[in-house]
């Protein structure tokens, strides 16, 4: 059996480094990362462990990471446990990790697939393989150089599937599905002429690996025979799968839209034939109207065609004229899809009576990698136009009050509420941001991964060589805070390291002392989302107050 234990590697307490000093409460660090995602870095890490079931339990097992690893596996921060898996004959253990520290690890998104061999306990990592004679690579190393995650053994035990993306600190690259020959130690793209990520891969057989796949702005199963080398689309229409999981020829599937949270549907494998089999909200929709979501391609200021989500209020009557919402998304590289969310939903604000206008601009996935990749590095270029065609499009319509119109968004979609509030030349009444990046200089120093930064950015503030990155910097928020004119509510959380509480708090300041109505929502037991349930609902009230008040 294996289990994930925390283990003390380094001391980083004042109490542990001065024994002396009990009472004290500092940390201390001599590199990167203090801290990641909500919690700061004390010196002890999640490793595997692999032990024997005897007639008392779980005997001790063996640290198969090694006791003196600071490093977590699965990978910090959300330790997901599918990154782990035993093959089937129980002989073997292939995980996901990271084996860096440091600034090195903070610039780094370089994870491989290892695998553990119970009977003599050797390790060996599939991605990077050597000679064992010379100890010289056998493999492209630059083909596996970012995030290799997700291993998924054949019911063979003869091949092992993957997620594996090509450059080193571009979380957001394509994760093509790989397959491991564990006999000849080829490897083998299995989507290279498919121009989607894959993700949550199940084998049916030996010969056939069913996966998913967001394409246009949904999320659909698809398949692919490895000795054919073609993927084919099992499922259409508008809507998300999610997961799923394979029993013989039969497919379960845990499906939601816009319209409707989670419910399972069965999967017909030789048609994509959906058929619902649950029903768990079923008494909540009876009793309540939902609005209609229209699908619109918009064409954009460089002349391509943007998928946009329009959500209509219910009872929707065009001779009305309703106040019109553009929500951004964050991400950046997050796909606006047929997503249902206990915060960000876009029924719940078209039943208060807003259009709902939902563009998936520049730099979101399910479009082609080309299409993905355009924002890093133009934040504050194509993407804040593909937003201002969205909702000036909408805005031609008869029953899109123009006069009424208010911008919202969350994460990078914080950062677009920002940048737009110093450029939208009048169109909005009223912003919220939520957890937004306003300053892109301190945010370098303040935020945890840095690839994310030095991808997305083109680099740190101080390198003045560096055209993409001053660039960057030059379009920060603050810089544009003399042309804010609207009210602005702002969201953030305490425990949020990844775009820290005092990017608000800076964006609050400017608001304030430019004399523009501004308000601060700080919870201080939330990071970058609100989960907890009052927290959930005090958000909501505020969420909606604050549009309400300016914009309906």
């Amino acid at each position: 059996a294996w289990y994930v234990q925390r283990v003390e590697v380094c001391d980083r307490k004042s109490s542990d480094v001065y024994k002396d000093m009990d009472k004290s409460k500092a940390r201390i660090y001599d590199d990167l990362m203090a801290r990641h995602w909500n919690y700061w870095d004390e010196g002890s890490y999640l490793h595997i462990f692999v032990g024997d079931f005897g007639a008392e339990g779980l005997k001790p097992g063996v640290d198969i990471i090694g006791k003196d690893a600071a490093w977590d596996a699965p990978l910090a921060p959300y330790f997901d446990m599918a990154e782990i898996a035993w093959n089937n004959a129980g002989t073997m253990l292939a995980y996901t990790c990271k084996p860096l520290t440091g600034t090195e690890y903070a610039v780094s998104t370089d994870s491989d697939i290892f695998v553990y061999v119970l009977e003599n306990g050797v390790t060996q990592n599939i991605c990077k393989p050597v000679n064992v004679n010379t100890g010289e690579p056998i493999a492209d190393m630059a083909t596996m150089a970012g995030y290799d995650k997700y291993p998924v053994w054949s019911p063979d035990d003869r091949q092992i599937a993957f997620l594996s993306q090509r450059r080193a600190g571009n979380e957001s690259d394509k994760a093509r599905l790989f397959l491991y020959d564990c006999q000849t130690a080829q490897m083998q793209d299995l989507t290279e002429d498919f121009d989607y990520n894959a993700m949550n891969v199940v084998w049916s057989g030996s010969d056939m690996l069913y996966f998913i796949a967001p394409i246009e702005a949904t999320h659909q199963i698809c398949r692919i025979a490895p000795s054919v080398g073609e993927v084919e689309v099992v499922t259409r229409g508008d809507h998300d799968i999610n997961a799923f999981s394979m029993a013989g020829d039969r497919i379960a599937a845990e499906m939601c839209t816009i319209s409707m949270a989670t419910e399972f549907f069965d999967v017909n494998p030789a048609d994509g034939t959906l058929t619902q089999i649950s029903a768990i909200n079923k008494p909540v929709y009876d009793n309540i109207r939902m609005g209609e979501v229209q699908k619109r391609w918009v064409r954009t200021t460089d002349g391509k065609q943007m998928l946009t989500w329009v959500i209509l209020p219910p009872d929707f009557d065009p001779a009305k004229k309703y106040p019109t919402l553009l929500y951004c998304q964050g991400g950046p590289q997050s796909v606006v899809s047929q997503f249902w969310s206990y915060r960000w939903n876009f029924q719940l604000m078209a039943a208060q009576g807003y259009v709902v206008v939902a563009p998936n601009r520049r730099g979101l996935p399910s479009f082609g990698q080309e299409w993905l990749d355009q924002i890093s590095g133009d934040y504050s270029g194509q993407n804040i136009r593909d937003y201002l065609s969205a909702i000036d499009d909408v805005a031609k319509e008869p029953w899109a009050d123009e006069n009424r119109m208010g911008c919202v968004g969350a994460s990078y979609g914080g950062y677009s509420v920002y940048f737009l509030a110093g450029c939208h030349e009048k169109r909005f009444k009223a912003f919220i941001s939520h957890c937004g990046i306003f300053n892109f200089e301190s945010m370098y120093g303040q935020t945890e991964e840095l690839f994310f930064i030095n991808n997305d950015y083109g680099g740190p503030y101080w390198d003045r060589s560096n055209e993409v990155a001053q660039r960057s910097y030059a379009n920060s928020p603050h810089k544009f805070v003399g042309k804010w004119d609207t009210p602005m509510l702002i969201f953030t959380g305490e425990y949020d390291f990844r775009i820290p509480y005092t990017q608000s708090l800076e964006a609050f300041t400017a608001a304030r002392v430019r004399g523009i109505p501004a308000r601060l929502v700080e919870f201080e037991n939330e990071a970058h989302q609100v989960f907890k349930p009052q927290n959930s609902l005090v958000w909501n009230r505020e969420f909606f107050g604050w549009l309400n008040k300016y914009v309906k």
